[in-house]
Protein backbone atom coordinates (compact mmCIF):
# COMPACT_ATOMS: atom_id res chain seq x y z
CA UNK A 1 0.00 0.00 0.00
CA UNK A 2 1.27 3.28 -0.54
CA UNK A 3 -0.01 6.78 -0.78
CA UNK A 4 1.32 9.38 -3.72
CA UNK A 5 1.56 13.42 -3.58
CA UNK A 6 2.40 15.65 -6.51
CA UNK A 7 2.51 18.73 -7.66
CA UNK A 8 2.64 20.43 -11.40
CA UNK A 9 3.97 23.28 -13.09
CA UNK A 10 6.52 24.21 -10.68
CA UNK A 11 8.48 27.03 -11.43
CA UNK A 12 11.90 25.88 -10.06
CA UNK A 13 14.46 23.72 -12.93
CA UNK A 14 13.91 20.06 -11.99
CA UNK A 15 18.00 19.98 -11.77
CA UNK A 16 17.81 22.12 -8.27
CA UNK A 17 14.76 20.30 -7.17
CA UNK A 18 16.89 16.85 -7.84
CA UNK A 19 19.44 18.00 -5.81
CA UNK A 20 16.57 18.32 -2.36
CA UNK A 21 14.91 15.25 -2.99
CA UNK A 22 18.06 13.06 -3.11
CA UNK A 23 18.60 14.20 0.42
CA UNK A 24 15.45 12.78 1.71
CA UNK A 25 14.73 9.33 -0.19
CA UNK A 26 14.41 6.01 1.71
CA UNK A 27 13.99 7.89 4.95
CA UNK A 28 11.47 8.20 7.64
CA UNK A 29 8.76 11.13 7.34
CA UNK A 30 10.15 12.64 10.42
CA UNK A 31 13.48 12.75 9.58
CA UNK A 32 13.06 14.01 6.15
CA UNK A 33 10.89 17.00 7.25
CA UNK A 34 13.67 18.02 9.91
CA UNK A 35 16.16 18.36 6.98
CA UNK A 36 13.85 19.91 4.92
CA UNK A 37 13.13 22.47 7.44
CA UNK A 38 16.75 23.31 7.16
CA UNK A 39 18.04 22.67 3.76
CA UNK A 40 18.70 26.19 2.68
CA UNK A 41 17.30 25.73 -0.82
CA UNK A 42 14.62 27.01 -2.33
CA UNK A 43 13.08 23.62 -3.77
CA UNK A 44 12.81 22.39 0.38
CA UNK A 45 9.22 24.56 0.34
CA UNK A 46 7.85 22.46 -2.41
CA UNK A 47 9.28 19.17 -1.49
CA UNK A 48 8.15 20.45 2.49
CA UNK A 49 4.33 20.90 1.47
CA UNK A 50 4.56 17.95 -1.03
CA UNK A 51 5.55 15.48 1.99
CA UNK A 52 3.07 16.69 4.83
CA UNK A 53 0.26 15.90 1.88
CA UNK A 54 1.55 12.90 0.81
CA UNK A 55 1.76 11.80 4.33
CA UNK A 56 -2.10 13.32 5.27
CA UNK A 57 -2.89 11.05 1.84
CA UNK A 58 -1.64 8.26 3.46
CA UNK A 59 -3.41 8.86 7.17
CA UNK A 60 -6.76 9.94 5.80
CA UNK A 61 -7.35 7.73 2.82
CA UNK A 62 -5.16 4.50 3.50
CA UNK A 63 -5.80 4.62 7.19
CA UNK A 64 -1.81 4.13 7.59
CA UNK A 65 0.45 4.53 10.86
CA UNK A 66 1.68 7.96 10.60
CA UNK A 67 4.27 6.70 12.76
CA UNK A 68 5.81 4.11 9.93
CA UNK A 69 5.80 6.23 7.24
CA UNK A 70 8.71 6.54 4.85
CA UNK A 71 9.65 8.51 1.70
CA UNK A 72 9.63 5.54 -0.94
CA UNK A 73 10.25 7.48 -3.82
CA UNK A 74 10.46 11.05 -5.04
CA UNK A 75 11.17 11.76 -8.46
CA UNK A 76 11.31 15.16 -10.29
CA UNK A 77 9.75 15.23 -14.29
CA UNK A 78 10.78 18.55 -16.61
CA UNK A 79 7.47 20.63 -17.13
CA UNK A 80 7.23 22.68 -19.75
CA UNK A 81 9.64 25.52 -20.72
CA UNK A 82 8.20 28.94 -20.75
CA UNK A 83 10.59 30.56 -23.68
CA UNK A 84 11.27 34.37 -23.26
CA UNK A 85 14.07 36.80 -24.94
CA UNK A 86 15.88 39.07 -23.70
CA UNK A 87 17.35 42.02 -25.59
CA UNK A 88 20.85 42.40 -26.46
CA UNK A 89 23.48 44.60 -27.78
CA UNK A 90 22.90 45.77 -31.89
CA UNK A 91 19.28 44.10 -32.59
CA UNK A 92 19.96 41.14 -31.51
CA UNK A 93 17.55 38.92 -28.98
CA UNK A 94 19.29 35.88 -26.36
CA UNK A 95 16.79 33.24 -25.48
CA UNK A 96 15.94 32.44 -21.72
CA UNK A 97 14.66 29.30 -20.75
CA UNK A 98 12.26 29.15 -17.50
CA UNK A 99 11.67 25.86 -16.23
CA UNK A 100 9.18 24.23 -15.08
CA UNK A 101 8.85 21.04 -12.71
CA UNK A 102 6.25 17.95 -11.81
CA UNK A 103 7.30 17.03 -8.76
CA UNK A 104 5.88 13.70 -7.20
CA UNK A 105 6.39 12.08 -3.64
CA UNK A 106 5.48 8.21 -2.63
CA UNK A 107 5.09 7.01 0.42
CA UNK A 108 4.72 3.63 2.09
CA UNK A 109 4.71 2.10 5.61
CA UNK A 110 7.72 0.22 7.32
CA UNK A 111 7.08 -3.65 7.06
CA UNK A 112 7.42 -4.91 10.83
CA UNK A 113 10.21 -7.91 10.99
Amino acid sequence: MEAKAKVLYVRISPRKVKIVLDLIRNKPIADAVAILKHTPKAASEYVYKLIRSAAANAEHNFQMDPAKLYVSECYVCPGPTLKRMMPRAQGRGDRILKRTSHITVVVKEKEDK
